[in-house]
């Protein structure tokens, strides 16, 4: 079996650009990957192009092989976009192997550990405890959800005494526990917008005594040991590692404590023999893995595999899919309900009961691409909303 030929496309899920990867062998099997979007989205294309030129003709189940010889050819670590590109090819190789044979990638990476996988979606959009708990309950009601994450900020940090932005936080989240169900679990991403890790542990203690499944990434990822001093002076549980790459950066946040809960990225650390790597790291830690899944249809179907063979796995984060083609319930509210054949996946796995079933009887990833869609360049331009402070400079994010 050898590589014949790459195809890159660039498409879309509702609001955010998305770069697929397919990669065909000369008898007949076809594996599919997901690059991150990282905003550059287009200087992908001819970076995959590249990279192809590597691979061509050699055997795609040599996987170790392949992507230690791709990372090599950068001469230093590759960074965000060479990463990307990387990780999707990576996805196409585990899927042509596991197709080969017959059965589902998480097989290959030595069976799995659980039969379903939690997940919990991220609510950006409610203002208020009663809206917030409308929300949580539709979304309960359609998809039996109950992990959820949220804003932690309830008025402009930038433009309100700091010591108002924690208690008006604090506030919400008791008025939320008072209001929404008690099973409910909630998390809060403060989106690495704290540049000072002293206002970050302010934060994380006012919430801390209405029981935060986890605080994630309140302040950037670059200095590590100041992770380390953020955890120690924080009574929840802290969660990072969706800016992180490889192994040797989450091995330097394990090694100063920086945290309890890792959150790489399958779409940008490298692929899937990357994050079994960094999964290991953390086991070995006795910390828990809670991947990192902004992405699409497809690239929550190789998180699916990759979650299922994890024994530190504890959540797996869930973007309702959307397509050209989604559904409006009678309230104004999207219920994300894809039409069959509107999307690139045809066939996204959806939740049961808050859960993600595995589907045995499929080999690769589980899902079916639907590659009319594909042909159709949709791009859509995408960027960050980087905030500007009341004296014109910006403000992290």
């Amino acid at each position: 079996m050898k590589i014949e030929r790459l195809r890159a496309f660039m498409s879309r899920d509702k609001d955010r650009p998305r770069v697929l990867v397919a990669i065909d062998t000369d008898d007949g099997l076809t594996g599919w990957g997901e690059c991150y979007n990282h905003g550059p989205d287009k200087a992908l294309l001819p970076l995959l192009d590249y990279l192809f030129g590597f691979i061509k003709g050699h055997d795609p189940r040599r996987i170790e092989y392949l992507i230690h010889y791709l990372m090599q050819q950068t001469r230093f670590p590759p960074g965000a976009l060479g990463l990307a590109a990387i990780s999707a090819i990576d996805h196409c190789l585990w899927d042509i192997s596991a197709k080969a044979v017959n059965l589902p990638v998480y097989m290959l990476l030595g069976g799995h550990a659980r039969d379903r996988i939690k997940v919990y979606a991220g609510v950006y959009t409610a203002p208020d405890p009663a809206a917030a708990r409308d929300h949580l309950d539709q979304l309960n009601e359609e998809w039996g959800l109950t992990a959820f994450k949220l804003s932690p900020y309830r008025i402009d940090m930038h433009r309100n005494r700091w010591g108002e932005v924690v208690r008006t936080s604090a506030e919400y989240f008791r008025q939320l526990r008072e209001t929404v169900r008690s099973d409910y679990e909630i998390a809060f991403d403060a989106h690495a917008r704290i540049f000072e890790p002293q206002q970050a542990i302010q934060l994380g203690n006012a919430l801390a005594p209405y029981d935060p499944l986890f605080f994630e990434e309140p302040i950037r990822p670059e200095n590590f040991e100041a992770w380390g001093e953020l955890k120690r002076g924080l009574t929840c549980a802290l969660a990072t590692g969706e800016s992180l790459y490889s192994r040797f950066e989450f091995l330097r946040l394990l090694q100063v404590r920086g945290c309890d809960i890792i959150q790489p990225d399958i779409c940008v650390v490298g692929g899937v023999l990357e994050m079994q790597k960094i999964a290991t790291l953390a086991e070995a830690h006795f910390v828990t893995i809670a991947p990192h899944n902004p992405m699409g249809p497809l690239a929550t179907a190789i998180n699916v595999h990759f979650s299922a063979a994890q024994t530190n796995f504890k959540i797996l984060e869930y973007r309702l899919p959307h397509g050209p083609a989604y559904v409006f319930g009678g309230t104004g509210k999207e219920t994300a309900k894809p039409s069959e054949g509107t999307f690139y996946v045809k066939d996204p796995y959806l939740p049961k009961d808050g859960y993600l079933e595995l589907r045995p009887d499929r080999p690769g990833w589980g899902v079916e691409i639907n590659e009319e869609i594909l042909g159709k360049e949709d791009y859509v331009h995408w960027e960050r909303k980087v905030p500007v402070k009341p004296d014109g400079s910006t403000g992290y994010c």
